[in-house]
């Protein structure tokens, strides 16, 4: 079911239905709405790396209770799997998006596949635009390395973690054939690059437990 109302606006209630946490959060979350399961199979235990790594080196943790997870889109049926399946609905979408992400400058912006690192770039109006296939987990996997070494708190950094790791390449999409090493090692990976912007820019982040 779309959340769009009769003149192109998402509906407040569609809104608070898909979302979570608080949009003044410095850290974003962004899934597609066919895989909700990424919060706890990718993003918990590359958070619990990140809450290690802080610990460690700052002694607090993350208060992440109200880091702000959304949908993309509200309904799985529209997300695009070719270049120019983009239709009405996702562009308003993207708009809406666009307007809350410019209101509230989140720190970081992440992103859990390719759909919605696409969804972010046109977010953005990055081009040229692409299609949801050109984003293979090797390419995403370069795209997290550039994110890390363009990082600025400054401004809103999209950061594209995997929806998804196959074996025999940790950075791969296919998390059911994964051994529980080479899952570890892409968590641990990805944790200890974001830890590490974390702890750089500590006093420019208002995300500690108090």
């Amino acid at each position: 079911m779309s959340c769009l109302t009769s003149d192109g606006a998402l509906s407040k209630g569609e809104n608070t239905r898909r979302e979570l946490g608080e949009r003044n959060y410095p850290i974003w979350l962004l899934i597609n709405p066919k895989y909700p399961a990424v919060r706890h199979d990718i993003w918990r235990p590359v958070l619990d790396e990140i809450q290690d790594r802080v610990f460690r080196e700052l002694h607090t943790r993350i208060d992440a209770s109200n880091v702000y997870i959304r949908s993309a889109v509200s309904d799985g049926g529209i997300v695009p799997n070719t270049l120019n399946w983009w239709g009405r609905e996702v562009a308003k979408e993207i708009e809406f998006y666009r307007e809350i992400v410019l209101k509230h400058k989140p720190k970081m912006l992440i992103s859990f596949g390719a759909f919605p690192f696409e969804f972010a770039r046109r977010v953005y109006e990055v081009k040229p635009e692409k299609g949801p296939k050109a984003w293979s987990s090797a390419i995403l996997k370069d795209e997290f390395e550039k994110a890390m070494e363009n990082f600025d708190v400054n401004q809103t950094n999209r950061i594209p973690l995997l929806r998804r790791v196959v074996p025999n390449d940790r950075f791969m999409e296919n998390r059911s054939l994964l051994s529980r090493t080479e899952r570890e090692t892409y968590f641990q990976h990805v944790g200890a690059k974001i830890a590490e912007k974390i702890i750089e820019n500590k006093d420019y982040l208002d995300i500690w437990i108090k």
